[in-house]
């Protein structure tokens, strides 16, 4: 099978590009740059007529924000945010138009529910940060067409060669002894995402949650420390915690997540 893939050399599109390679599914990754793990490569932007020929499915991982950023990652440029995200992924719909496809959403969508809800896909939503509307609107025209889309959490893993891994800021500064604000949040290993996105491509339409850990960042540092030996700061405990994703339609596919083991064997390979 010939998937088409966008992001292919984002944090996330990154894990999603490897397992297809793993897989032996033939790649062709849409972007300005080709994937650092391989595939055919066509030059392409949001927005623009998608190279989509020949190709039998589609996963769309791109998404144009502040670097670092998604909340608030239209910056100071708002139209410019919803112009190329959601138009861009619009556009991309209806070139994809017959493909099997799945779309990289986020649990933004559940932005501004109340502490305690227990987060499943068939909730009222009306998602209180742009990045959450954008998500959701573009889940919604998809869906319509007979897509899938991916309700992902926050995302970890090994960085691909020449990048840089989600947590390599807040490691260098715990090794220096920097202070660190508390905090908790819910994660994913990106292989296990991967092996997510596959499944959805033959899975009835519709959104599914994915997500894994709840991780405090007290608990990641004492996780990595003991691992690597390198002693820092321990932030406080988190006084607040995150909603959970309730992933249960995404597990009736047979998808397990890997849990604490991946999370280890993932923290020895970084800085």
């Amino acid at each position: 099978m010939k998937i088409a893939l966008t992001g292919a050399t984002g944090l996330v599109g990154q894990f999603i590009a490897a397992h297809l390679l793993r897989e032996r599914y033939d790649l062709v990754a849409l972007g300005r740059q080709s994937s650092p793990h391989g595939g055919t490569h066509r030059p392409w932007r949001l927005g623009e007529p998608a190279p989509l020929d020949g190709c039998d499915a589609l996963v769309h991982a791109a998404f144009a924000h502040v670097p670092g950023r998604y909340r608030c990652g239209e910056g100071d440029d708002p139209d410019g945010f919803l112009r190329r995200n959601l138009g861009g992924t619009l556009r991309l719909w209806e070139d994809a138009h017959g493909l099997r496809t799945v779309f990289l959403s986020s649990r933004a969508v559940y932005d501004g529910l109340p502490p305690g809800t227990v987060l499943t896909e068939d909730l009222p939503l009306a998602p209180d940060s742009l990045y959450g509307q954008v998500k959701l609107a573009a889940e919604q025209a998809l869906h319509a067409q007979g897509g899938t889309s991916l309700r992902a959490t926050g995302v970890y893993g090994p960085p691909a060669p020449g990048q840089s891994h989600k947590w390599a800021d807040l490691f260098a500064a715990f090794a220096s002894g920097a202070p660190i604000p508390p905090s908790a949040g819910t994660e994913v290993h990106g292989d296990d995402l991967a092996r997510a996105v596959l499944l959805l491509l033959d899975a009835a339409p519709g959104p599914y949650n994915c997500s894994d850990l709840l991780l405090d960042r007290r608990d990641l540092l004492a996780r990595w420390s003991r691992i690597k030996g390198i002693e820092g700061r321990l932030p406080e405990r988190a006084t607040t915690r995150p909603n959970v994703m309730d992933c249960a339609r995404l597990r009736a596919l047979g998808w397990t997540p890997q849990g604490e083991k991946a999370l280890d064997e993932a923290l020895r390979t970084m800085g």
